[in-house]
């Protein structure tokens, strides 16, 4: 447990710098640690929750959290999330597809690096008419593979110029606190034993080894690293996050 909880910690600082929580990388872990399968997603998504819940207090007291971005996107992404964590699919071509998506996505990102200002702050509203149905399509896909959805709301941010860099990452950080609750309780109706005492005590060294990391790695990002470091580190995770897609479909097909 230990060297897992070392892993946790640097995967939750690495995530937090952008406002991510690092569900994905905390769910291969485990898979690589064989923890029991059936409490998996809800470990996974109780760690996003613990990560993002301090990121997200702190972009709000530092004023970076904008309701009118905030609001079209997770308006719709919660029930969705909560509808994607129990819909059956096809997990091969899901991730196929998902990986080419985040790998040409995280591609651009890198591609526009130098500085490129965000639209006119008073063109937001349409945001409305993004992230309505985008919130949606994030909040569903989500659920689907029980992580936050950070790592796809962040390139889609970037790419529209909806908002800089640091408004983004507080833009991921309540993005994923919403959709990982409402995945968390989708699993816990589906599976409401997992909760126990006895079974979340074997875990409390996990918990706390997000909590310290993503304390750390959201005041990184927050007030420390420069706009445009922000926007390489998304890119790079983005990009990470899309490897291992494919690399998981590949090790499902035999390849």
């Amino acid at each position: 447990m230990l060297l897992l909880s070392i892993a946790f910690f640097t995967t939750a600082l690495i995530y937090a710098t952008v406002g991510f929580a690092g569900g994905s990388t905390y769910g291969a872990l485990m898979i690589i640690a064989e923890v029991d399968y059936r409490v998996l997603p809800s470990i996974v998504l109780c760690c996003n929750l613990i990560v993002v819940i301090g990121g997200s207090l702190r972009a709000t007291r530092r004023g970076l959290v904008d309701p009118r971005l905030v609001i079209p996107f997770t308006l719709l992404s919660a029930p969705m999330a909560w509808a994607g964590g129990r819909l059956p699919i096809d997990r091969g071509v899901f991730m196929l597809v998902l990986g080419i998506v985040l790998l040409a996505s995280g591609l651009v990102m890198m591609a526009r690096i130098p500085d490129q200002p965000p639209a006119d702050e008073m063109s937001r509203r349409r945001a409305w008419a993004i992230g309505l149905p985008t919130g949606a399509l994030l909040g569903l896909v989500a659920g689907t593979v029980g992580i936050g959805g950070g790592v796809f709301l962040a390139p889609i941010l970037h790419l529209t110029r909806l908002a800089g860099p640091r408004r983004i990452a507080a833009t991921a950080s309540i993005f994923i606190l919403v959709n990982s609750a409402a995945g968390l309780l989708g699993q816990t109706m589906k599976q409401g034993a997992f909760l126990q005492s006895e079974v979340l005590a074997d875990f409390l060294p996990l918990f706390a080894a997000v909590f310290i990391g993503g304390q750390i790695g959201s005041h990184i990002g927050f007030a420390v690293l420069p706009a445009r470091a922000l926007r390489v580190i998304t890119a790079m995770l983005v990009i990470y996050g899309a490897l291992r897609l494919l690399r998981s479909w590949l090790g499902m097909i035999g390849v």
